[in-house]
């Protein structure tokens, strides 16, 4: 019997087990991840304000991978050589026939400071909470938010949760009645930020940023992040808290690694997730580089398709059919403000923004749904 080995345990690794279970594929499935947890990092932006804790949304995959018949294999990926077909780990080498990476992307850390001095809240619920603990601690001062890119690689950002951590945050202090002892700052080197949203997404966000009274600083590189300032190319300003996304690159094992590699240090892959060069090896998720347009996000959603492409493929492969399926490119997420949301979608004919109080609840509703499926393995 074959083997699939699949590269992480974030949305796209569960999306792959699952897909695989669903084709039917006679296949063994080994999984290999640091921990069998997995973290629900949608949620993270309600952790600081008490709708959620950390412990809630790390979820242990133990019943899943039974349910699954999945062989867990605690290591740390270190090194990939496509020509022998086999993964370097910490715990030794790990022979496949079909293998998924999906291990996700690495932060730029390059700006001075940014390891002390910014709490990076998609790095782990561990960030978030961070965030809230610090919140609690000043009763008053100036909270920045921003988030940046990756100059190589315009999909290489996430900036869809900083937006959620600011008006989310903007929302509590009202609850809290202490709004006005607050300043709050966006920053980010992008003279529109979130245009991968659309051009009237981002006239949209910062009207209403304007509309909340909060200060953006936009177009000026970050140059330097102290305890209690931002410096960019071109200004600087005092902040208590401050909260940054930097861009994404490619997971630093890909060093010791024969895949083909993006400007951006990404695996390069083909529109059906097969990775350059490789016959038997795809990617799903923050680690590749995929044709598409330059609004091409980097989301679970997006994971989650990359992922059930991949494995749609590896079937053909496997049934010797030369035809090949490709994944479609969309954008869809809701920007949560604690107690309304803002649903944005597009694809490559057309795109829309929708306001409502009850999308708030509709995603707490899909994560309730999401979950209950995890627990219930």
């Amino acid at each position: 019997m074959q083997n699939i080995i699949i590269l992480g345990a974030g949305f796209a690794a569960l999306t792959a087990v699952r897909e695989i279970r669903k084709q039917k594929l006679d296949v063994k499935i080994k999984l290999v991840a640091p921990t069998p947890v997995f973290e629900y990092l949608p949620s993270a932006i309600w952790v600081p304000f008490g709708l959620r804790t950390r412990e809630s949304l790390a979820i242990p995959l133990d019943e899943f991978f039974k349910k699954n018949e999945v062989e867990y294999i605690s290591a740390r990926v270190s090194g990939l050589a496509v020509s022998e077909n086999k993964v370097h780990t910490d715990q030794g080498e790990i022979a496949y026939d079909y293998l998924i990476v999906a291990t996700g992307g690495r932060f730029i850390r390059k700006a001075k400071g940014i390891n002390e001095h910014a709490i990076i809240p998609c790095a782990g619920l561990e960030a978030a909470d961070e965030f809230g603990k610090r919140l609690e601690l000043i009763a008053s001062g100036t909270i920045a938010f921003g988030f940046s890119g990756n100059p190589k690689d315009p999909s290489a950002m996430r900036g869809g949760p900083i937006f959620e951590f600011l008006f989310g945050t903007d929302t509590y202090l009202k609850q809290q009645g202490i709004r006005d002892k607050f300043k709050l700052i966006f920053f980010s080197p992008a003279p529109e930020p979130g245009k991968r949203m659309g051009a009237k997404a981002v006239k949209r966000l910062l009207k209403r940023m304007w509309q909340l009274n909060i200060e953006t600083y936009l177009g000026s590189k970050i140059t330097e992040f102290a305890a209690n300032k931002v410096s960019t190319e071109s200004t600087s300003f005092n902040t208590d808290l401050t909260l940054f996304i930097p861009g994404l690159t490619g997971p630093d094992w890909l060093d010791n690694s024969d895949l083909i590699r993006s400007a951006g240090g990404f695996i390069q892959a083909e529109s059906t997730t097969l990775a350059r060069g490789c016959k038997n090896v795809y990617v799903a998720g923050d680690s590749g580089s995929f044709p598409g347009p330059d609004w091409q996000p980097k989301q679970a959603h997006m994971a989650d398709i990359q992922a059930a492409c991949a494995v749609k493929n590896i079937k053909q492969q496997m049934e010797n059919l030369p035809d090949r399926y490709e994944f479609k490119v969309e954008l869809a997420c809701i920007i949560d403000s604690l107690n309304s949301g803002v649903l944005v979608y597009r694809n490559q004919k057309f795109g829309f923004m929708f306001k409502s109080r009850l999308l708030h609840y509709a995603k707490r509703l899909f994560e309730w749904f999401y979950l209950r499926d995890l627990k219930s393995s």
